[in-house]
């Protein structure tokens, strides 16, 4: 399924949803393509359950030979485990954190990655593409070491990775979330589990505070728009989590058996 967020003559922003069949046992992830002027960059690409549906339903908006380059906030499997796919299929090159950049051609076949690389240093940078640009903000340790959300000053999207997740999935997951009064099922424990403390959550809502924010869309269940991007912001700068909430009963010598 393919979500139009935002479209203009020129620039466009489209959320691809559910295309791994849960049946499959694996987590539900988004994908991102953004095209500016007849060029584009894709974000989180996913694993290789996505790739096959994500190559052709994008011909839609871009030919694959017209993409320059897939963004990927971090390393994990449902973020880039398609690159070796992509670095075949295209000419595009990977934007990755400079922490990951030497573990991504792990992904691949040897050769293929040589030279395609671009290690992003923790500051973050504004990349451009077509006649836009877009902003790669440090979100370290939300959960990975090296982490990047991404926002398209045009749309004013900001892009959460794993930020903002609320585990939907199926129709749910294709509907805007508008209010955070009830919890989404899983928010809270996701957030709770993955980020690492809450000490980068409140340096990353101070950080994104000073954007215009039209929608915040995570890499998994649904954009939140409207009064819950306040509200979401206000509640993961108090939230305890990660390193905050660990104690001497998890670090424990194991007793059972499988």
């Amino acid at each position: 399924m393919s979500i139009e967020l935002y479209k203009d003559p020129n620039h466009c922003c489209v959320m691809f949803t559910d295309l791994v069949d849960e049946g499959e046992g694996a987590v539900q992830a988004n994908q991102f393509l953004i095209v500016d002027h007849g060029e584009g960059v894709i974000m989180d690409p996913g694993g290789n359950m996505t790739y096959n549906e994500l190559s052709l339903t994008m011909r839609k908006y871009i030919s694959p030979d017209k993409l320059d380059y897939i963004i990927a906030s971090h390393a994990d499997p449902d973020i880039i485990a398609s690159l070796d796919r992509w670095m075949t299929s295209s000419k595009v090159k990977l934007v990755i954190s400079s922490l990951w950049a030497r573990f991504a051609p792990h992904f691949c076949k040897i050769g293929k990655t040589e030279n395609r690389i671009i290690g992003v240093s923790d500051e973050g940078l504004k990349l451009r593409f077509g006649r836009a640009e877009l902003w790669l903000l440090p979100a370290h340790f939300m959960h990975a070491e090296g982490n990047f959300h991404f926002y398209d000053p045009i749309s004013k999207i900001l892009f959460t990775g794993d930020l903002g997740v609320s585990m939907l999935s199926g129709a749910s997951s294709s509907e805007y979330i508008t209010d955070l009064t009830v919890m989404p099922n899983g928010m809270e424990a996701f957030h709770k589990r993955y980020m690492v403390t809450n000490k980068v959550l409140k340096l990353w809502v101070r950080m994104v505070r000073e954007l215009e924010i039209a929608m915040i869309v995570p890499q998994h269940g649904a954009p939140l728009k409207g009064k819950a991007i306040g509200q979401l912001l206000d509640w993961l700068d108090g939230l305890a989590c990660g390193v905050d909430l660990m104690g001497s009963s998890n670090y424990q010598l194991p007793r059972s058996y499988i």
